[in-house]
């Protein structure tokens, strides 16, 4: 990639739009994987249960 043309890609860890689209998409994922994660601990498929499988 051209270093004329890299635009946004030359930024990051400095800027609020990067830490607050990181701390939005994790709160996403946190509301997502729970309620998934307690059915299948409570139908007994829980992590361990579904690594014994590998």
């Amino acid at each position: 990639m051209c270093p004329r043309r890299a635009g946004r890609h030359g930024r990051g860890l400095t800027e609020a739009l990067f830490w607050t689209s990181l701390a939005v998409s994790l709160a996403a994922a946190f509301v997502v994987t729970v309620p998934v994660n307690r059915w299948l601990i409570a139908r007994g498929r829980g992590h361990a249960v579904v690594h014994a499988h590998h």
